[in-house]
């Protein structure tokens, strides 16, 4: 077995991350992944808290990623309305990569693994940015919301396999997103 030295925390939680992608997240446990790692149980305990500290880890990783993705987006045209909706697309193909770790992340979280408010946070403020700009400023946290829960609802929707009557689904979403942007537009 490698010396535990040898195991880092990114390690862990990629190989965390496979396993429930893989099996779920019911299947996960420090033992099995301990196994997975080449190492003893005890080893792990250096980088997580146990099991809760582990899925917390790979929910803080899960938003930080997320973040990323939907910020990479964030510059892909000028117009607000586009803008926008790359980034949903970008999240949207985050979770449909990841749909387990995003279900842990955002579906199912227990309080004590629930993903950092401060990252929520970081998330949230390009997006009510480009919103603001859409909307208005008065009018961007509420529209944001609305936009968020759409977008969530509908990325659970399609990991859960929900969508049966056929179709292009990423058609459809980004239909329903551009249509729900264009009423929070002002009348001109």
């Amino acid at each position: 077995m490698p010396y535990p030295t040898h195991v880092t925390l990114d390690s862990i939680l990629n190989q965390a991350r496979t396993m429930i992608e893989l099996d779920g997240v019911e299947a996960l446990s420090l033992n099995v992944l301990a196994e997975a790692l080449g190492v003893k149980t005890p080893s792990l305990y250096r980088y997580v808290d146990g099991r809760a500290g582990l899925l917390r880890a790979l929910n803080l990783q899960t938003v930080q990623q997320l973040v990323a993705a939907t910020q990479a987006a964030h510059d892909a045209t000028s117009d607000p309305l586009d803008r926008f909706i790359a980034m949903m697309r970008q999240y949207r193909a985050y979770a449909l990569a990841n749909p387990m770790g995003y279900t842990l992340a955002f579906a199912s979280a227990a309080p004590d693994s629930r993903p950092d408010p401060a990252l929520l946070e970081a998330l949230a403020i390009p997006l009510q940015q480009e919103m603001a700009r859409i909307s208005g400023i008065d009018e961007s946290l509420m529209a944001l919301r609305g936009a968020w829960a759409l977008v969530h609802g509908y990325v659970l929707l399609e990991i859960h396999g929900q969508f049966q009557r056929g179709g292009d689904l990423e058609a459809t979403f980004e239909g329903v997103v551009r249509g729900y942007l264009q009423g929070w537009q002002p009348a001109t």
